[in-house]
């Protein structure tokens, strides 16, 4: 009974850690693009009413579209692309790395309210560090030089800092997290994405083919999206 009441502990003290990493993130990516939106790119200012009824629309788009999930061929099952960094982008092309942030971070709660985890709340955080990751680049070197060569620059730094960051941080953090709070053996990971490919054998190549493809073909797919749809929407946007 002492051996399982000390199994319990552990697992509440693991998965209280991991909550507060998540508030921390939150807050220093949120701080990060205030202070890069205030000092340096000042958008043009918009009524805080306005502001959050678009954040509203756009994240609520983004929950929707988390339920189509597409799986690749190259990495395994819990790593599906889905595009609900569209509306957030466009989000933070109309107003600012701030309100793409907090868009973000919107989208990520209403699909836990809608649809749960099952990757122990980290592929949520995955999702919203990664997210951010391609959405605060992109978005700052738009509004650096808003001409559409300036957002087709923009949308490629976001994928190349997806690509390398995302990659980096899932060796690093969340592929051991996930193994820790999911309670499955590194190794059990690791095999699924043997199963689809022979050449990943540990974290590293896990890394290298499954998830660096995964983010740079989700951040080109997304920025051909956007390049598309965004001007239609902007216009939109401004008759409203």
């Amino acid at each position: 009974m002492l051996e399982n009441l000390g199994k319990l502990w552990a697992a509440v003290q693991d998965n209280v850690m991991f909550l507060l990493v998540c508030l921390l993130v939150f807050a220093g990516i949120f701080v990060a693009a205030m202070l890069l939106e205030r000092l340096w790119l000042k958008p043009e200012k918009q009524s805080p009413a306005r502001r959050a009824a678009y954040v509203g629309i756009f994240s609520a788009i983004a929950a929707v579209l988390m339920y189509l999930e597409f799986p690749l061929p190259f990495a395994p099952a819990f790593y599906e692309i889905d595009f609900s960094e569209v509306p957030v982008l466009i989000c933070a092309f109309s107003m600012g790395p701030v309100s793409g942030v907090v868009c973000e971070f919107v989208k990520v709660v209403l699909k836990l309210f809608l649809k749960g985890t099952t990757t122990a709340f980290v592929g949520d955080l995955a999702n919203f560090v990664v997210g951010c990751a391609f959405i605060l680049p992109a978005s700052v070197v738009y509004f650096a030089k808003k001409t559409k060569t300036g957002a087709i620059a923009g949308m490629a730094a976001g994928t190349a800092v997806m690509t390398v960051f995302g990659s980096l941080f899932n060796a690093a953090y969340l592929i051991p997290a996930f193994s820790l709070l999911f309670g499955r053996p590194l190794e059990d990971i690791v095999a699924m994405g043997t199963a689809v490919n022979g050449s990943i054998r540990d974290v590293p190549t896990l890394v290298l083919f499954a998830v660096a493809p995964f983010n740079l073909l989700k951040g080109v797919v997304v920025s051909l999206i956007t390049f598309f749809l965004y001007k239609h929407i902007e216009r939109l946007l401004r008759m409203r």
